[in-house]
């Protein structure tokens, strides 16, 4: 294996400039001085023999070949700080935190079942949740802000572990005017009344939960909220059927009778942020996940076994 080039020090320096958008920015968020940078830069050009920058006007732009080298050198710097990181954890034996990002959909009690078993076995290690939507899921991931999680969509580069299908319902207050038609209901007679939807939680927000056809619509961020104003007769929305089974039982909320669509699914799957990389915490939380979900889907036939990834998604 032939010895590298270029070294951290000079991929970080191409990446802070970028990301700063410009040397003086750059210099001092890295505390170092502009010549160095400048010169860490130049070094690297004349190593690849490639031109990383170019003036336009007053200001530099990346090149073409510029683009691609520093996608590379991010990636380069992100695995080195997975490295770090996993090299630190296996220095201390047991991480003294956890962070999941979870999918708003993932039944919330399942999810306290399964960390409270994990913190009878290891109760001194603190746990941080992030609960999700959509996009919110991806960022967590992509930015190594959590170890584990539990998301219904992610970007390329990730192994997805199939965890569990979860069915919706579209429902509302049994007062709601959308039963009192005491008929099958279309597109149409929903188009009339207000849905309810839980806000992406990613920085660049997509469409992705909304029904097309709503023309009236009250966003919130978050599904408690959501599942309240459905009970108090103040819109209806798709919700995972383990999310509302108590309102289902107690009469609170009741399903819609759909011409079409009273059916939807959407598949969920466990993401292990650092692969095998992960620390002894990690990857015993996620087993406890895979083992009570298991018995799940064992005692309730309902919840099928995911497809692959990219059907479905999140409706709330």
């Amino acid at each position: 294996m032939s010895t590298p080039r270029i070294s951290l020090e000079q991929w970080r320096a191409l990446v802070a400039v970028v990301d700063a958008g410009g040397y003086a920015q750059a210099a001092e968020a890295l505390n170092k001085t502009q010549s160095t940078l400048s010169y860490a830069v130049k070094k690297l050009e004349s190593l690849l023999g490639v031109e990383v920058f170019t003036l336009q006007g007053r200001k530099a732009q990346l090149t073409a070949a510029g683009q691609v080298l520093y996608r590379r050198g991010r990636s380069l710097l992100d695995e080195a700080a997975r490295v770090e990181r996993a090299a630190a954890t296996l220095a201390q034996g047991q991480e003294p935190e956890l962070r999941l990002a979870v999918e708003v959909i993932f039944p919330t009690w399942l999810l306290l079942q399964c960390l409270d078993r994990f913190a009878r076995e290891h109760p001194d290690t603190r746990i941080e949740l992030h609960e999700t939507v959509l996009g919110g899921t991806d960022e967590a991931v992509l930015e190594g802000r959590v170890d584990l999680a539990i998301a219904s969509r992610m970007p390329p580069g990730f192994l997805l572990d199939p965890l569990m299908r979860v069915g919706f319902v579209c429902a509302a207050a049994p007062d709601h005017p959308l039963h009192r038609l005491g008929r099958p209901l279309t597109p149409d007679d929903l188009r009339q009344h207000r849905h309810l939807v839980v806000r992406d939680s990613g920085s660049q927000r997509t469409r992705g939960g909304i029904w097309p056809g709503a023309e009236q619509r009250w966003t919130v961020t978050s599904k408690a909220t959501s599942i309240r104003a459905a009970t108090l007769g103040l819109g209806f929305a798709w919700y995972a059927e383990n999310t509302i089974r108590e309102e289902l039982d107690h009469g609170t909320l009741v399903p819609l009778p759909l011409v079409e669509g009273a059916e939807r699914y959407s598949d969920l799957y466990l993401v292990v942020t650092y692969g095998d990389a992960a620390g002894p915490g990690a990857q015993r939380l996620a087993a406890i996940l895979r083992e009570e979900v298991a018995t799940l889907c064992h005692q309730h036939d309902a919840v099928a076994p995911p497809r692959h990834p990219g059907d479905g998604g999140t409706i709330v």
